[in-house]
């Protein structure tokens, strides 16, 4: 009888496409992981440059309660103290914005009236006696002799330029220093402007506060007073209608209208804030200015030059007030997380004003000068 045939022994198995598929998505999910781990090691390590956490960490800032700031209280249009202690101005809301980015709301923001001489040890007064602040906002030019003084300043925040204010009745042109010379002038004390008024022959008489040297130019105790242009804009703009209907009110007496000159050849002006030695804190300040430069999302600082300088152009013809795009800002590197790469914007503190975009970042830009610092 034949013997049955034996079934010849199987080959190996041939895997199914879905089995193949599935050890394509292994090796991805690995390949992807060792990447992930790869770019989380350094920052698990710590490697390279802080967070921002870090970073408020270092400047003091976490688990603080109120940030103090140093500004002016009687500059139009910059910063002024109201009578009922609010307080307006473009430096008012450029604290703000940089209190914002710092995680402090409007209520926990404090800001003290500090005098120009002041400035470079952050000592403002409280009505008691003199404290330290956090920050000087206060039309504060960027120069080196103010940094050997032990000012350590951010970026620029505003540019603008030297200028001259007369009575209108004045017999002009003024269209340079030298136009002044054998006249009286005022300006600030700690202003390298009263060394340019002596070098170009005029009578320089130096004062604390640029609105005691407004007063003089009232009643007649000088004939010009020179400063920044968008502080002395101000005072000609004061008691004339914003765009909003609203008036930087007359604290001073005897006023008089202003006519205001453009001094051609004067250098630009690049205001700063005045951080201190804490060099964390000066980072993060740089950190905030550079955001709202480059985030065309982000209009507070637009909405803070319309406020305040853009609408006082139609009442000082001829002179620019201020330049009408904000000053690019020093990049500071940060470490970040890789999902705060693709987070959205922290939303805006409690108070905080809106930030839709209202003004085009283009504009009036500077005369390419140095600094002479007011």
């Amino acid at each position: 009888m034949s013997q049955a045939s034996e079934p010849s022994p199987a080959g190996p198995a041939t895997p199914t496409r879905s089995a193949r598929t599935r050890q394509i998505r292994v090796v991805g999910l690995v390949v992807a992981l060792a990447v992930l781990a790869a770019a989380l090691v350094p920052i698990v390590l710590a490697v390279g440059p802080p967070t921002r956490d870090e970073l408020l960490e270092q400047a003091g800032m976490k688990g603080k309660q109120q940030l103090v700031i140093g500004v002016k209280d009687d500059q139009p249009g910059i910063s002024q103290r109201f009578s009922n202690n609010v307080w307006k101005g473009f430096d008012v809301d450029i604290a703000y914005m940089i209190a914002s980015f710092l995680g402090f709301d409007r209520s926990q923001v404090r800001f003290l009236p500090i005098e120009s001489e002041d400035r470079a040890r952050r000592q403002a007064s409280d009505g008691d006696g003199f404290v330290t602040v956090d920050l000087v906002i206060a039309s504060y030019s960027i120069n080196k002799k103010r940094e050997e003084e032990g000012a350590v300043f951010s970026s620029a925040y505003l540019h603008t330029e030297q200028s001259v204010v007369t009575l209108q009745s004045f017999k002009g042109p003024v269209s340079s220093l030298q136009d002044l010379a054998g006249r009286s002038v005022c300006s600030l004390t700690t202003s390298t402007s009263i060394d340019r008024l002596t070098e170009a022959g005029a009578k320089p008489r130096g004062r604390n506060r640029i609105s005691e040297c407004i007063q003089e130019l009232y009643d007649g105790e000088v004939e010009a007073v020179t400063t920044d242009a968008a502080i002395l804009a101000g005072f000609v703009t004061a008691d004339r209608p914003g765009d909003d209907g609203q008036r930087f009110p007359v604290v001073l007496k005897n006023t008089k209208p202003l006519r205001h000159w453009d001094i051609g050849s004067s250098p630009q002006e690049r205001w700063g804030v005045n951080t201190g030695p804490n060099r964390a804190l000066r980072d993060l300040v740089d950190l905030a200015l550079y955001t709202s430069a480059n985030d065309e999302e982000n209009a507070t600082w637009e909405n803070a030059y319309n406020a305040n300088l853009r609408w006082q152009q139609q009442y000082n013809p001829g002179q620019p007030v201020a330049e009408q795009e904000q000053p690019e800002a020093r990049k500071v590197e940060v470490r970040q997380w890789p999902w705060e790469r693709i987070a959205l914007p922290a939303p805006a503190h409690p108070g905080s004003p809106p930030t839709s975009v209202t003004a085009n970042r283009a504009g009036w830009r500077g005369r390419g000068r140095r600094s002479s610092g007011c």
